[in-house]
């Protein structure tokens, strides 16, 4: 996921007159940009303090109804109400604005950016980024929050995540792979404290539709086992039903059968950069109808099903109500995650560094 970040200030004095007409224009994109941002922000920040003083209002007319036991007819009601408000938002406006106007301004100069304003300005709410436009969903009380504490991750020199309780270290370290890997040197890999290891199984063309074994799948999973390192199994799905999911999962289920899978046997559920990926144009409620399908017959074969996402996955492709039943694979690439619900393994970087491997691969912690 990227992001563009301009910023403008305004102010300044008059530009040289040689300046390149270019460079003029883009800051004039970016003034506009903010102020647009800004007039919206401000209207819903002046809204929400016009709610709570309508409230506020409200509780003290009754209370003096009470005390007093005076009586109001609805007009008079309706003019202290009015001008309550109005006083309210003469006084607020400014002070919301100036607030708002700051914090947007430490955003700015910060090179945070607008996206990670947005989710400090609605810690209520999920704000997903994509393909230019922003997306808020509200945090849904209903379902199992994650508990991890964030100061208690650590980043090595290694760039190796850990995470610790009581000054013990209760972390494990994981990675995931697939032929982008090429070949792979596993004892070297196990000499580097990797303790598990998702191997991509397959995947189904997302033209044709045809089920394939990854090319390394077989020398991944024994090169992995014959040094002790726990395996378990990613399939990158394109199912465009519940019974062509059924019948990836049991595809997985035969080809992993001659071996000792005890980490889960993952779904992998993501979006293709091809407008004629089979699987792009499917709704939220038919993706999630068919991962239940694939995650069920993974669980009647006795291995644990998971569902591996980013924030996209999670919020605009699934209907993550609806998955409570199955354990999450969490993808984003950062120090921090930003993600409310549970989780059981974290995928915090593709640039990952270990022995036995050339180039990048990813790295992941789990808690179990």
């Amino acid at each position: 996921m990227q992001e563009n970040h301009s910023q403008g200030k305004r102010g300044r004095k008059k530009r040289r007159r040689s300046e390149n007409s270019i460079l003029a224009g883009s800051i004039l994109l970016c003034i506009v940009t903010l102020t647009a941002v800004t007039i919206c922000l401000v209207m819903v920040f002046q809204y929400r303090a016009v709610q709570q003083k309508n409230t506020a209002v409200m509780s003290e007319l009754e209370a003096i109804r009470l005390q007093e036991e005076a009586s109001y007819s609805q007009l008079e009601v309706d003019a202290m109400l009015e001008s309550a408000v109005a006083e309210a938002q003469e006084k607020t406006s400014e002070e919301v604005k100036e607030k708002l106007l700051g914090s947007m301004k430490e955003f700015m100069t910060s090179g945070e950016g607008t996206t990670q304003m947005l989710r400090a300005f609605f810690p209520d709410e999920i704000v997903v980024a994509d393909s230019g436009r922003y997306y808020f969903f509200p945090i849904l009380e209903e379902l199992a929050k994650n508990t991890y504490n964030p100061e208690s991750f650590q980043l090595d020199d290694d760039g190796i995540m850990h995470y610790y309780e009581n000054g013990d270290r209760i972390s494990h370290k994981g990675i995931d792979v697939s032929r982008y890997q090429s070949k792979i040197d596993w004892e070297k890999v196990a000499s580097d404290e990797v303790e598990y290891a998702f191997v991509r199984l397959g995947i189904r063309g997302y033209t044709e539709g045809e089920i394939m074994e990854d090319e390394t799948f077989q020398d991944n999973i024994k090169g992995a086992l014959k040094n002790d390192i726990d395996v378990g199994i990613y399939f990158f799905t394109q199912a465009l039903s519940e019974e062509e999911a059924e019948e990836e999962a049991e595809f997985v289920i035969e080809s992993i059968a001659p071996y000792k899978v005890t980490y889960p046997v993952v779904i992998d559920v993501e979006t293709v950069e091809s407008t004629e990926a089979r699987g792009n144009s499917l709704t939220s409620e038919e993706r999630t109808k068919y991962c239940i399908a694939f995650c069920e017959k993974i669980k009647e074969a006795g291995y644990t099903p998971m569902i591996y996402g980013n924030l996209k996955t999670f919020t605009l492709l699934l209907n993550i109500e609806e998955l409570e039943a199955y354990d999450k694979w969490f993808a984003y690439y950062d120090e921090s995650y930003y993600f409310p619900y549970d989780f059981k393994i974290w995928q915090y970087t593709n640039k990952g560094k270990v022995a036995g491997i050339k180039g990048n691969v990813d790295l992941n912690i789990s808690f179990e």
